[in-house]
């Protein structure tokens, strides 16, 4: 998650109420994609094909609808059994939704204001019957998945604007400030168990080993710190990286953590070798603000120039672009309970999914592969580009013929190529 920003906030107009403008007929819902010269009033056959056969069924999709929020959200979490996710936006308020590849069947459960300013970040419980979230007015709230109703509330957990959030157990949570604090919570007390500061600057993520022994909590100040909570003390911080360190994962089964960067880096450590970097990977990218995993060696990172990146780690590659935010930038993104789906959320007000069932069967060379002369990445999904469901098709099959032609050129050119990194 990268550094937190203030945003302008998002006004709608609204009617003048002394007006009352004369009653019309109800209109039916249309796909916004479909043509304008459909006719506006109800029509008697709409039920039917033109055959007079049965009712034309609803329409599935390979990915749900994109959802359309009132204001920019900052985070996005995905229940752990169910079609369900939740965001919070700059304007304080939590959202729950159900999502549904059918298309018209993704709606709105509920909505939440208990936070009086920005909602940072939102966590799922691992039994999904409680949603965390964190926020710029300092607060914590626990709350109920199935109505939204604030169930437990920490005023003034921080002292500074809290900006990052993990949930360790069921009832262990851990939160990081602006300022650099980390503090991990009890919530069957209601209290702090740690409170410590050894960041100089605002903590952007956390992470814990699978143990749930070491903390590992990244910063504005560029390092990467390290705590035991079974002996609630700190243990170290890494040298210094240039830039933030914006986003913290762990991969290789808990033998390498990654970190991401603004300045567009990855910096990866061995575990127990958190003093220096054993690698980094540069991606060309403005930055890497966030990162999920995916399998042990592929996550999907977020960035500001607005593109979703799949990654490779060891050997370091970038695979293709699974999609974007055109032209603005990604706050976090999160995978689906059954790993078929990506979540993404971005300044354009949108959460969008994208389908990822087929990117842990990827395969990536030793070799690196030639750039492509335009300098696209390779599509890993129908809408990667932003290309509409008309022109996919297309954009699929010519890059199937861009590929094929590359690995005809590769097989000459792969005892001369570097297996490092890009």
């Amino acid at each position: 998650m990268a550094a937190p920003t203030e945003h302008v906030e998002v006004s709608s107009s609204s009617a003048d109420p002394t007006e009352t403008p004369e009653p019309k007929p109800p209109e039916p819902t249309r796909d916004p994609e479909s043509s304008d010269s459909e006719p506006a009033g109800p029509d008697p056959h709409e039920d039917e094909d033109e055959d007079g056969g049965e009712p034309a069924a609803p329409k599935v999709r390979e990915t749900p609808e994109d959802i359309r929020l009132e204001a920019i959200a900052n985070t996005v979490a995905v229940h752990p059994g169910r079609d369900v996710l939740v965001c919070g936006d700059v304007d304080g308020d939590v959202y729950a939704f159900s999502y549904s590849c059918t298309e018209g069947e993704t709606r709105e459960l509920w909505s939440s204001g208990h936070h009086l300013k920005s909602c940072r970040q939102v966590r799922f419980s691992a039994d999904g019957q409680k949603v965390f979230t964190v926020s710029r007015d300092k607060a914590v709230h626990e709350l109920d998945v199935e109505r939204g109703q604030l169930v437990t509330r920490i005023r003034g957990a921080h002292a500074a604007p809290i900006n990052s959030l993990l949930l360790v157990d069921e009832n262990i949570l851990a939160t990081g400030d602006d300022k650099g604090t980390l503090k991990v919570w009890d919530m069957r007390k209601g209290t702090s168990i740690m409170d410590l500061k050894h960041h100089d600057d605002y903590i952007s993520d956390i992470a814990v080993d699978q143990a749930k022994r070491i903390l590992l909590t990244a910063s504005g100040d560029g390092t990467l710190g390290v705590f035991n909570i079974k002996r609630r003390r700190f243990e170290l911080l890494s040298e210094y990286q240039s830039g933030d360190l914006t986003s913290v994962a762990l991969m290789k089964r808990g033998k390498k953590v990654v970190c991401g960067s603004s300045e567009g880096t990855i910096y990866i450590f061995n575990w127990n070798g958190f003093g220096a970097t054993s690698d980094r990977f540069a991606v060309k990218a403005e930055s890497v603000d966030c990162i999920v995993p995916v399998t042990d060696s592929i996550m999907c990172t977020g960035s500001m120039d607005g593109y979703i990146r799949a990654i490779n780690l060891l050997p370091n590659r970038v695979i293709g672009c699974i999609g974007q935010h055109v032209g603005e930038p990604i706050e976090e993104l999160a995978t689906s309970w059954d790993s078929r789906f990506l979540v993404s959320t971005g300044h354009d007000q949108l959460i969008k999914f994208w389908d990822i069932s087929s990117l842990p069967n990827t395969t990536v060379n030793e070799y690196r592969k030639r750039k492509k002369k335009d300098g696209r990445m390779k599509s890993l999904t129908k809408k990667a580009h932003g290309d509409n469901d008309f022109f996919s098709g297309l954009v699929e099959e010519t890059e199937k013929k861009e590929q094929d032609n590359e690995e005809e050129e590769e097989e000459e050119e792969d005892s001369d190529s570097d297996s490092g990194s890009d």
